[in-house]
C-alpha cells in the first residue's frame, strides 16, 4: 500500500487493549493512538511500516 492509497489512520474500530499496551485491531501503541493527530508525517509513516510488518491492520478481527 502506498502513502496516497492507505487512509488517514490505522484504525479499524476494533479497539481493544485488554491483555497489552498495543491495540489488536490496528497495531498501534496506546501513546500512538493517543498522540496520531499531533504526529508528524514522518513519526506516522514510521508506525505504518511496523505495524504492517507486523500485519496490521486487521480488519477482520
Amino acid at each position: 500500500m502506498t502513502d496516497t492509497d492507505r487512509p488517514d489512520t490505522p484504525c479499524v474500530g476494533v479497539c481493544s487493549t485488554t491483555f497489552d499496551e498495543v491495540c489488536r485491531g490496528c497495531g498501534r501503541t496506546v501513546a500512538e493512538v493517543a498522540n496520531w493527530v499531533f504526529m508528524l508525517p514522518e513519526q506516522k509513516d514510521s508506525v505504518w511500516l511496523r505495524i504492517t510488518a507486523a500485519g496490521y491492520p486487521r480488519r477482520n478481527t
